[in-house]
Protein backbone atom coordinates (compact mmCIF):
# COMPACT_ATOMS: atom_id res chain seq x y z
CA UNK A 1 0.00 0.00 0.00
CA UNK A 2 1.38 3.33 -0.61
CA UNK A 3 2.57 5.31 2.40
CA UNK A 4 3.04 8.48 0.94
CA UNK A 5 0.17 10.26 2.63
CA UNK A 6 1.62 9.55 6.58
CA UNK A 7 2.49 12.50 7.35
CA UNK A 8 2.41 12.55 11.50
CA UNK A 9 6.23 11.67 12.27
CA UNK A 10 8.95 13.61 13.65
CA UNK A 11 12.53 12.68 14.02
CA UNK A 12 14.66 14.08 16.88
CA UNK A 13 18.31 14.00 16.51
CA UNK A 14 20.28 13.88 20.63
CA UNK A 15 23.74 14.05 21.19
CA UNK A 16 24.26 11.27 23.49
CA UNK A 17 28.42 10.14 24.58
CA UNK A 18 29.27 11.85 21.67
CA UNK A 19 26.87 9.44 19.13
CA UNK A 20 23.99 10.96 17.17
CA UNK A 21 20.84 8.96 18.34
CA UNK A 22 18.00 9.09 16.30
CA UNK A 23 14.80 8.32 17.80
CA UNK A 24 10.90 8.87 18.03
CA UNK A 25 9.12 10.66 20.45
CA UNK A 26 9.56 13.99 23.12
CA UNK A 27 13.29 14.03 23.89
CA UNK A 28 15.38 17.18 24.12
CA UNK A 29 17.76 17.88 21.52
CA UNK A 30 18.18 19.22 18.03
CA UNK A 31 15.41 18.25 16.07
CA UNK A 32 14.61 18.19 12.50
CA UNK A 33 11.95 18.83 10.84
CA UNK A 34 11.01 15.99 8.59
CA UNK A 35 7.16 15.96 6.34
CA UNK A 36 6.23 13.19 3.65
CA UNK A 37 4.00 14.19 0.60
CA UNK A 38 2.16 17.67 1.23
CA UNK A 39 2.99 17.04 4.98
CA UNK A 40 4.21 20.27 7.32
CA UNK A 41 7.90 20.48 8.35
CA UNK A 42 10.05 19.32 5.11
CA UNK A 43 13.60 20.71 5.18
CA UNK A 44 12.95 22.71 7.99
CA UNK A 45 15.54 22.59 10.99
CA UNK A 46 13.94 23.12 14.16
CA UNK A 47 15.86 23.99 17.59
CA UNK A 48 14.69 22.92 20.40
CA UNK A 49 15.12 20.57 24.46
CA UNK A 50 18.66 22.37 25.60
CA UNK A 51 20.75 21.62 22.77
CA UNK A 52 21.97 24.86 20.67
CA UNK A 53 19.06 27.17 21.45
CA UNK A 54 18.51 30.51 19.61
CA UNK A 55 18.37 33.48 21.77
CA UNK A 56 16.16 35.86 21.57
CA UNK A 57 17.58 39.37 19.35
CA UNK A 58 15.53 42.85 18.71
CA UNK A 59 11.66 43.49 19.63
CA UNK A 60 10.33 41.21 17.32
CA UNK A 61 11.80 37.84 18.90
CA UNK A 62 10.99 38.94 22.47
CA UNK A 63 7.60 39.77 21.61
CA UNK A 64 7.06 36.80 19.89
CA UNK A 65 8.24 34.49 22.59
CA UNK A 66 6.92 36.20 25.04
CA UNK A 67 3.51 35.22 23.90
CA UNK A 68 4.68 31.81 23.43
CA UNK A 69 5.96 31.83 27.60
CA UNK A 70 2.60 33.27 28.40
CA UNK A 71 0.70 30.56 26.31
CA UNK A 72 3.00 27.63 26.92
CA UNK A 73 2.68 28.75 30.96
CA UNK A 74 -0.98 28.92 30.69
CA UNK A 75 -1.06 25.27 29.16
CA UNK A 76 0.93 23.56 31.85
CA UNK A 77 -0.95 25.10 34.54
CA UNK A 78 -3.67 22.95 32.92
CA UNK A 79 -2.08 19.45 32.67
CA UNK A 80 -2.77 17.74 35.91
CA UNK A 81 -0.65 14.52 34.99
CA UNK A 82 3.21 14.58 34.09
CA UNK A 83 4.09 11.06 34.63
CA UNK A 84 7.28 11.29 32.80
CA UNK A 85 8.21 14.91 33.65
CA UNK A 86 8.48 16.61 30.47
CA UNK A 87 6.99 19.41 31.80
CA UNK A 88 9.76 19.85 34.54
CA UNK A 89 11.68 21.61 31.58
CA UNK A 90 9.02 23.75 31.11
CA UNK A 91 10.83 26.48 33.61
CA UNK A 92 11.83 29.66 32.30
CA UNK A 93 11.03 32.05 29.20
CA UNK A 94 13.48 30.37 26.94
CA UNK A 95 11.00 28.04 25.40
CA UNK A 96 13.23 26.59 22.91
CA UNK A 97 14.58 24.79 25.04
CA UNK A 98 10.93 22.94 26.23
CA UNK A 99 11.10 19.18 25.70
CA UNK A 100 8.61 19.06 22.60
CA UNK A 101 8.25 22.61 21.65
CA UNK A 102 10.40 23.05 18.49
CA UNK A 103 11.45 26.81 17.20
CA UNK A 104 12.46 27.68 13.77
CA UNK A 105 14.10 30.95 12.38
CA UNK A 106 11.85 33.66 11.01
CA UNK A 107 12.37 36.86 8.93
CA UNK A 108 10.81 39.80 10.27
CA UNK A 109 8.16 41.86 8.84
CA UNK A 110 10.77 43.41 6.57
CA UNK A 111 11.86 40.67 5.12
CA UNK A 112 15.12 41.09 6.36
CA UNK A 113 16.59 37.67 7.06
CA UNK A 114 19.80 39.61 8.73
CA UNK A 115 17.18 40.10 11.32
CA UNK A 116 15.92 36.70 11.17
CA UNK A 117 14.43 35.34 14.59
CA UNK A 118 13.34 32.38 16.71
CA UNK A 119 9.74 31.74 16.29
CA UNK A 120 7.94 28.72 18.04
CA UNK A 121 7.35 26.74 14.56
CA UNK A 122 5.64 23.01 16.33
CA UNK A 123 4.70 21.16 19.54
CA UNK A 124 4.99 17.25 19.66
CA UNK A 125 4.07 15.49 22.59
CA UNK A 126 3.43 12.36 20.89
CA UNK A 127 3.10 9.13 23.06
CA UNK A 128 3.50 11.34 26.51
CA UNK A 129 0.78 10.13 28.28
CA UNK A 130 -0.29 14.02 30.13
CA UNK A 131 -3.63 14.57 31.32
CA UNK A 132 -5.20 18.18 30.96
CA UNK A 133 -6.86 20.33 28.29
CA UNK A 134 -6.26 22.64 25.36
CA UNK A 135 -6.27 26.39 26.55
CA UNK A 136 -6.89 29.63 24.21
CA UNK A 137 -3.69 30.96 25.56
CA UNK A 138 -2.18 28.42 22.40
CA UNK A 139 -3.99 30.30 19.86
CA UNK A 140 -1.05 32.94 20.23
CA UNK A 141 1.56 30.50 18.72
CA UNK A 142 0.58 31.66 15.57
CA UNK A 143 3.69 30.38 14.01
CA UNK A 144 2.82 26.77 14.19
CA UNK A 145 3.13 24.29 11.28
CA UNK A 146 1.92 21.07 13.46
CA UNK A 147 0.80 20.49 16.76
CA UNK A 148 0.74 16.80 17.73
CA UNK A 149 -0.58 15.21 20.94
CA UNK A 150 -0.95 11.70 19.47
CA UNK A 151 -1.75 8.84 22.73
CA UNK A 152 -2.13 11.24 25.95
CA UNK A 153 -5.20 11.92 28.12
CA UNK A 154 -6.31 15.45 26.86
CA UNK A 155 -10.46 15.81 27.58
CA UNK A 156 -12.75 19.41 26.97
CA UNK A 157 -13.12 20.45 23.66
CA UNK A 158 -11.04 22.28 21.27
CA UNK A 159 -11.09 26.11 21.99
CA UNK A 160 -12.40 28.61 19.30
CA UNK A 161 -9.42 30.67 19.69
CA UNK A 162 -7.76 28.01 18.10
CA UNK A 163 -8.79 29.52 14.46
CA UNK A 164 -6.16 31.81 14.93
CA UNK A 165 -3.31 29.78 13.99
CA UNK A 166 -3.29 30.61 10.42
CA UNK A 167 -0.11 28.58 9.53
CA UNK A 168 -0.66 25.28 10.98
CA UNK A 169 -0.53 22.55 8.53
CA UNK A 170 -0.66 19.39 10.58
CA UNK A 171 -3.12 19.17 13.76
CA UNK A 172 -3.25 15.85 15.27
CA UNK A 173 -5.37 14.94 18.55
CA UNK A 174 -5.64 11.49 17.65
CA UNK A 175 -5.97 9.00 20.55
CA UNK A 176 -7.26 11.25 23.58
CA UNK A 177 -10.50 11.83 25.35
CA UNK A 178 -11.52 14.76 23.91
CA UNK A 179 -15.65 15.38 23.64
CA UNK A 180 -17.89 17.94 22.14
CA UNK A 181 -18.88 18.78 18.56
CA UNK A 182 -16.74 18.90 15.60
CA UNK A 183 -13.86 21.42 16.91
CA UNK A 184 -14.87 24.71 13.89
CA UNK A 185 -11.80 26.36 14.96
CA UNK A 186 -10.15 23.76 12.00
CA UNK A 187 -12.59 25.21 8.92
CA UNK A 188 -10.91 28.46 9.54
CA UNK A 189 -7.08 27.20 9.10
CA UNK A 190 -6.41 28.50 6.51
CA UNK A 191 -2.87 25.96 5.76
CA UNK A 192 -4.27 22.84 7.47
CA UNK A 193 -3.78 19.61 5.04
CA UNK A 194 -3.83 17.09 8.02
CA UNK A 195 -6.17 16.43 10.33
CA UNK A 196 -6.40 13.78 12.75
CA UNK A 197 -9.07 13.20 15.33
CA UNK A 198 -9.56 9.70 15.55
CA UNK A 199 -9.78 7.87 18.67
CA UNK A 200 -11.35 9.95 20.79
CA UNK A 201 -15.36 11.10 21.44
CA UNK A 202 -16.15 13.91 19.36
CA UNK A 203 -20.09 13.69 18.15
CA UNK A 204 -22.82 15.45 16.56
CA UNK A 205 -22.53 15.78 12.53
CA UNK A 206 -19.63 16.57 10.55
CA UNK A 207 -19.80 19.99 8.88
CA UNK A 208 -19.95 20.31 5.23
CA UNK A 209 -17.28 23.00 5.11
CA UNK A 210 -14.86 19.90 5.78
CA UNK A 211 -15.13 18.84 2.30
CA UNK A 212 -14.40 21.88 0.93
CA UNK A 213 -10.87 22.13 2.39
CA UNK A 214 -7.79 21.42 0.98
CA UNK A 215 -6.52 18.75 3.29
CA UNK A 216 -4.38 15.70 2.34
CA UNK A 217 -5.71 13.56 5.44
CA UNK A 218 -8.37 13.03 7.08
CA UNK A 219 -9.15 10.71 9.70
CA UNK A 220 -12.22 10.95 12.04
CA UNK A 221 -12.96 7.36 12.87
CA UNK A 222 -13.55 6.02 16.10
CA UNK A 223 -15.55 8.33 17.37
CA UNK A 224 -19.44 9.14 17.85
CA UNK A 225 -20.07 11.32 14.64
CA UNK A 226 -23.69 10.57 13.48
CA UNK A 227 -26.21 11.81 10.87
CA UNK A 228 -25.38 11.98 7.17
CA UNK A 229 -22.30 12.32 5.56
CA UNK A 230 -22.22 16.01 3.66
CA UNK A 231 -23.33 15.93 -0.20
CA UNK A 232 -20.16 17.58 -0.81
CA UNK A 233 -18.08 14.48 0.06
CA UNK A 234 -16.78 14.59 -3.72
CA UNK A 235 -15.34 17.91 -3.69
CA UNK A 236 -12.46 16.81 -0.86
CA UNK A 237 -8.92 16.51 -3.11
CA UNK A 238 -7.70 14.08 0.18
CA UNK A 239 -6.07 11.56 -0.53
CA UNK A 240 -6.76 9.67 2.23
CA UNK A 241 -10.09 9.64 4.29
CA UNK A 242 -11.35 7.07 6.96
CA UNK A 243 -14.68 7.55 8.58
CA UNK A 244 -14.78 4.36 10.13
CA UNK A 245 -16.29 3.43 13.33
CA UNK A 246 -18.98 5.90 14.00
CA UNK A 247 -22.80 6.21 13.72
CA UNK A 248 -23.34 7.75 10.49
CA UNK A 249 -26.13 6.78 8.63
CA UNK A 250 -28.14 7.92 5.65
CA UNK A 251 -26.44 6.70 1.86
CA UNK A 252 -22.99 6.92 0.79
CA UNK A 253 -23.37 10.55 -1.15
CA UNK A 254 -23.79 10.35 -5.05
CA UNK A 255 -20.81 12.71 -4.91
CA UNK A 256 -18.63 9.49 -4.02
CA UNK A 257 -18.82 7.97 -7.40
CA UNK A 258 -16.87 11.14 -8.92
CA UNK A 259 -14.16 11.62 -6.68
CA UNK A 260 -10.63 12.64 -8.88
CA UNK A 261 -7.66 10.75 -8.91
CA UNK A 262 -5.76 11.55 -5.86
CA UNK A 263 -7.98 9.71 -3.45
CA UNK A 264 -6.13 6.36 -2.80
CA UNK A 265 -7.60 5.56 0.43
CA UNK A 266 -11.08 6.09 1.59
CA UNK A 267 -12.53 3.44 4.49
CA UNK A 268 -16.66 3.58 6.05
CA UNK A 269 -16.70 0.78 7.47
CA UNK A 270 -18.37 0.27 10.68
CA UNK A 271 -21.30 3.07 10.48
CA UNK A 272 -25.45 2.64 9.77
CA UNK A 273 -24.75 3.57 5.95
CA UNK A 274 -28.15 2.43 3.61
CA UNK A 275 -28.99 2.75 0.28
CA UNK A 276 -26.90 1.62 -2.60
CA UNK A 277 -23.48 1.86 -3.66
CA UNK A 278 -23.34 5.03 -5.80
CA UNK A 279 -23.02 4.63 -9.27
CA UNK A 280 -19.40 6.18 -11.17
CA UNK A 281 -17.88 4.50 -7.85
CA UNK A 282 -14.25 4.06 -10.05
CA UNK A 283 -14.78 5.94 -13.08
CA UNK A 284 -12.16 9.16 -11.92
CA UNK A 285 -10.47 7.33 -9.17
CA UNK A 286 -7.33 5.46 -8.42
CA UNK A 287 -8.50 4.17 -4.82
CA UNK A 288 -6.07 1.24 -3.77
CA UNK A 289 -8.30 1.08 -0.10
CA UNK A 290 -12.13 1.08 -0.41
CA UNK A 291 -14.00 -0.45 2.56
CA UNK A 292 -17.65 -0.57 2.92
CA UNK A 293 -18.01 -2.91 5.29
CA UNK A 294 -20.14 -3.55 8.54
CA UNK A 295 -23.05 -1.53 7.33
CA UNK A 296 -26.45 -1.93 5.42
CA UNK A 297 -25.95 -1.14 2.22
CA UNK A 298 -28.16 -3.18 -0.30
CA UNK A 299 -28.58 -3.31 -4.39
CA UNK A 300 -26.11 -4.94 -6.60
CA UNK A 301 -22.36 -3.88 -7.12
CA UNK A 302 -21.99 -1.03 -9.54
CA UNK A 303 -19.62 -1.98 -13.07
CA UNK A 304 -17.94 1.12 -12.18
CA UNK A 305 -15.63 -0.35 -9.73
CA UNK A 306 -14.25 -2.28 -12.38
CA UNK A 307 -11.89 0.17 -13.33
CA UNK A 308 -10.25 0.72 -9.98
CA UNK A 309 -7.33 -1.04 -11.50
CA UNK A 310 -4.96 -0.12 -9.22
CA UNK A 311 -7.17 -1.41 -6.05
CA UNK A 312 -5.91 -3.43 -3.40
CA UNK A 313 -8.05 -3.90 -0.72
CA UNK A 314 -11.77 -4.37 -1.59
CA UNK A 315 -14.20 -5.27 1.56
CA UNK A 316 -17.98 -5.36 1.10
CA UNK A 317 -18.66 -7.90 4.01
CA UNK A 318 -21.32 -7.91 6.74
CA UNK A 319 -23.84 -6.23 4.23
CA UNK A 320 -27.02 -7.03 2.41
CA UNK A 321 -25.45 -6.79 -1.08
CA UNK A 322 -26.77 -9.03 -3.92
CA UNK A 323 -27.06 -10.55 -7.52
CA UNK A 324 -23.50 -11.86 -8.58
CA UNK A 325 -19.59 -10.73 -9.20
CA UNK A 326 -18.73 -10.15 -12.18
CA UNK A 327 -15.73 -11.30 -14.20
CA UNK A 328 -14.57 -7.64 -14.46
CA UNK A 329 -14.40 -7.12 -10.74
CA UNK A 330 -12.91 -10.31 -10.10
CA UNK A 331 -10.06 -9.46 -12.61
CA UNK A 332 -9.14 -6.55 -11.44
CA UNK A 333 -4.96 -6.87 -11.98
CA UNK A 334 -4.00 -5.24 -8.10
CA UNK A 335 -6.40 -7.18 -6.30
CA UNK A 336 -5.04 -8.75 -3.03
CA UNK A 337 -8.02 -9.38 -0.77
CA UNK A 338 -11.62 -9.27 -1.77
CA UNK A 339 -13.97 -9.86 1.03
CA UNK A 340 -17.72 -10.00 0.18
CA UNK A 341 -18.65 -12.18 3.19
CA UNK A 342 -22.02 -12.29 4.72
CA UNK A 343 -23.85 -10.59 1.76
CA UNK A 344 -26.27 -12.21 0.07
CA UNK A 345 -24.83 -12.50 -3.38
CA UNK A 346 -26.18 -15.25 -5.50
CA UNK A 347 -23.16 -16.05 -7.69
CA UNK A 348 -19.60 -15.04 -9.38
CA UNK A 349 -18.07 -16.08 -12.11
CA UNK A 350 -15.50 -18.00 -13.78
CA UNK A 351 -13.27 -15.33 -13.04
CA UNK A 352 -13.74 -15.21 -9.71
CA UNK A 353 -13.16 -18.38 -9.21
CA UNK A 354 -9.47 -18.29 -10.44
CA UNK A 355 -9.20 -16.17 -7.21
CA UNK A 356 -8.71 -19.15 -5.06
CA UNK A 357 -5.47 -19.96 -7.04
CA UNK A 358 -4.07 -16.01 -7.42
CA UNK A 359 -3.44 -15.76 -3.91
CA UNK A 360 -5.78 -13.06 -3.44
CA UNK A 361 -7.83 -13.22 -0.36
CA UNK A 362 -11.03 -13.97 -1.42
CA UNK A 363 -14.10 -14.61 1.08
CA UNK A 364 -17.66 -15.35 -0.28
CA UNK A 365 -18.72 -17.65 2.69
CA UNK A 366 -22.15 -16.69 4.50
CA UNK A 367 -23.68 -15.95 1.20
CA UNK A 368 -26.29 -17.49 -1.33
CA UNK A 369 -24.08 -19.12 -3.67
CA UNK A 370 -25.56 -22.91 -4.95
CA UNK A 371 -22.87 -25.31 -4.42
CA UNK A 372 -20.30 -23.65 -2.11
CA UNK A 373 -19.49 -24.76 1.51
CA UNK A 374 -20.48 -21.87 4.28
CA UNK A 375 -23.46 -20.22 2.80
CA UNK A 376 -26.82 -19.22 4.14
CA UNK A 377 -29.70 -21.33 5.16
CA UNK A 378 -32.15 -21.47 1.85
CA UNK A 379 -34.81 -19.67 4.03
CA UNK A 380 -32.88 -16.76 4.40
CA UNK A 381 -31.52 -16.79 0.75
CA UNK A 382 -35.74 -16.95 -0.07
CA UNK A 383 -36.20 -13.33 0.56
CA UNK A 384 -33.32 -10.54 -1.04
CA UNK A 385 -33.15 -7.75 0.71
CA UNK A 386 -33.85 -4.29 -0.92
CA UNK A 387 -35.42 -6.03 -3.51
CA UNK A 388 -37.68 -3.21 -3.90
CA UNK A 389 -34.82 -1.03 -3.85
CA UNK A 390 -34.11 1.35 -7.02
CA UNK A 391 -30.16 1.63 -7.17
CA UNK A 392 -29.45 4.82 -10.20
CA UNK A 393 -28.35 2.75 -12.66
CA UNK A 394 -26.31 4.47 -15.51
CA UNK A 395 -26.08 2.65 -18.49
CA UNK A 396 -22.53 2.18 -19.46
CA UNK A 397 -21.01 1.09 -22.62
CA UNK A 398 -19.00 -2.18 -23.09
CA UNK A 399 -15.92 -2.19 -22.28
CA UNK A 400 -16.64 0.20 -19.97
CA UNK A 401 -14.44 3.33 -20.58
CA UNK A 402 -13.00 4.51 -17.49
CA UNK A 403 -12.56 8.08 -16.49
CA UNK A 404 -9.35 7.73 -14.97
CA UNK A 405 -7.62 5.84 -17.60
CA UNK A 406 -9.00 8.01 -20.42
CA UNK A 407 -6.84 10.91 -18.63
CA UNK A 408 -4.21 8.91 -18.50
CA UNK A 409 -4.38 8.17 -22.35
CA UNK A 410 -4.96 11.53 -23.08
CA UNK A 411 -1.66 13.09 -21.06
CA UNK A 412 0.26 10.22 -22.85
CA UNK A 413 -1.59 11.61 -26.46
CA UNK A 414 -0.68 15.21 -25.76
CA UNK A 415 3.24 14.17 -24.60
CA UNK A 416 3.75 12.13 -27.81
CA UNK A 417 1.87 14.38 -30.30
CA UNK A 418 4.47 17.22 -28.30
CA UNK A 419 7.36 15.39 -28.71
CA UNK A 420 9.78 16.39 -31.53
Amino acid sequence: MDNTWRLAFLMILTLHSNTIVAEFGVVGGVGVGVGVGNGGGGGVVWVGGGVNNPQPSGSSSESKLDGAYTALQAWKSAITDDPKKILGTWVGPNVCSYKGVFCDFTEDEMGASASAFPVVAGIDLNHANLQGTLVKELSLLTDMSLFHLNSNRFTGTVPDEFRDLDTLEEFDLSNNQFSGSFPSATLYMPSLIYLDLRFNYFSGTIPQELFYKNLDALFLNNNQFEGEIPQNLGNSPASVINLANNKLSGNIPASFGFMGSKLKEILFLNNQLTGCIPEGVGLFTEIQVLDVSYNTLMGHVPDTLSCLQDIQVLNLAHNKLSGELSDVICSLRSLANLTVAYNFFSGFSQQCSRLFFRNVGFDVSLNCIPGRDMQRPQPECSVIPGGSLSCLRIPTPKPLVCGSLAVSASKHTNSTSSSP
